[in-house]
């Protein structure tokens, strides 16, 4: 078994990745959450870190629930509408469990490396050896915790592994700062350890970046 930590979590009811998350973000920074849902995050960031966020969100339901809880979001697409940001506006763009949604993620993930001047990204691995396991035995696709919807239902456009995304960095030529696997509970794969080892234990994944 791996060296691992267990998080921390200021908030009980913070997702485990938005933690990881506000440990990269430096205190005060311009942060743009793209897909930021209801907002959970871009809260923690204030609450923690006293970031100056925006947020994108592709849902009116959802971006009418973050402005009547006093923060600044837009409806948008993350597919169609970052074309419209300027060059380095932020510190951070962030992409929180939905690039896996996205029809283009390689043309999403340029232009949040574009926007920000570092790019965090969390996603599903489906890599992780449950999955692995259901694919062997049963021979369907899984469905777990963390990705729960039926391969007919669900959002997820372009599932991939922590490998797959490690590759589509290397295309976009980007670079990467840190990186943390994790598992349901919130027991990090030590980034000490190997992206293989990385892939087959964590159920999700947040990646700091940067263009070279």
């Amino acid at each position: 078994m791996t060296d691992a930590t267990t998080i921390v979590a200021p908030g009980a009811k913070s997702r485990v990745d938005h933690l990881l998350i506000a440990e990269m973000v430096a205190p005060g920074a311009r942060v743009l959450d793209v897909g930021c849902g209801d907002g959970a995050l871009l809260q923690l960031l204030a609450d923690t870190k006293a970031v100056d966020g925006r947020g994108v969100e592709l849902s009116r339901e959802r971006v009418n629930a973050c402005v009547a809880r006093g923060l600044s979001v837009i409806q948008g697409d993350a597919d169609r509408d970052l074309d419209n940001y300027p060059d380095k506006a932020f510190h951070y763009a962030i992409l929180s469990l939905t690039i896996q949604a996205t029809r283009q993620p390689k043309a999403v993930l340029t232009n949040l490396l574009r926007i920000g001047q570092h790019a965090i990204v969390s996603f599903p691995n489906f890599g992780h050896w449950r999955i692995r396991t259901e694919l062997l035995v049963k021979g369907r696709m899984p469905t777990t915790e963390n990705l729960p919807e039926t391969w007919f239902e669900t959002p997820n456009a372009h599932l991939c592994t922590i490998k797959d995304f490690t590759d589509l960095v290397k295309k976009v030529g980007a670079e990467v700062e840190d990186a943390v696997a994790f598992n349901s509970s919130g027991r990090r794969i030590d980034k000490s350890n190997s992206v293989w080892l990385q892939n087959l234990l964590g159920e999700k994944a947040v990646f700091l970046l940067r263009q070279k």
